[in-house]
């Protein structure tokens, strides 16, 4: 019987899976950055949910990725998770590995031009 990290690395061969997979990072990411601030404020979710005036499967359904509605949380709910643990929110946009190729060339013309 295979593990499930063996199962995963077969799948993650098939181009069509790896890209799904792949899509899902920055989701991932965003649930597992709640979850590590709220251990590091030594919060439970049923603590989160009372400074954020909520209830605690709200706060549940929030770190595990909206259950089964998969709704993406806005801006202000994430602002007052953020200020219940403790934290600030920052948002970041950074250019994708294809935009930045082109831009790279772009700034390369500019200096040979100059």
């Amino acid at each position: 019987m295979k593990t499930h990290n063996e199962m995963v690395s077969n799948w993650m061969e098939d181009p069509v899976f790896k890209a799904e997979y792949d899509s899902l990072e920055n989701k991932f990411t965003l649930f597992d950055e709640l979850i590590r601030a709220r251990k590091r404020a030594g919060l439970t979710q049923a603590e989160v949910a009372k400074r954020m005036g909520t209830k605690t499967p709200s706060v549940a359904r929030l770190e595990a990725g909206g259950g089964n509605k998969q709704h993406s949380p806005s801006v202000a709910t994430l602002n007052k998770y953020a200020k219940a643990v403790g934290c600030r929110l920052e948002i970041k946009l950074f250019p994708s590995t294809i935009m930045s190729k082109p831009l790279l060339r772009l700034n390369k013309s500019l200096e040979t031009d100059a």
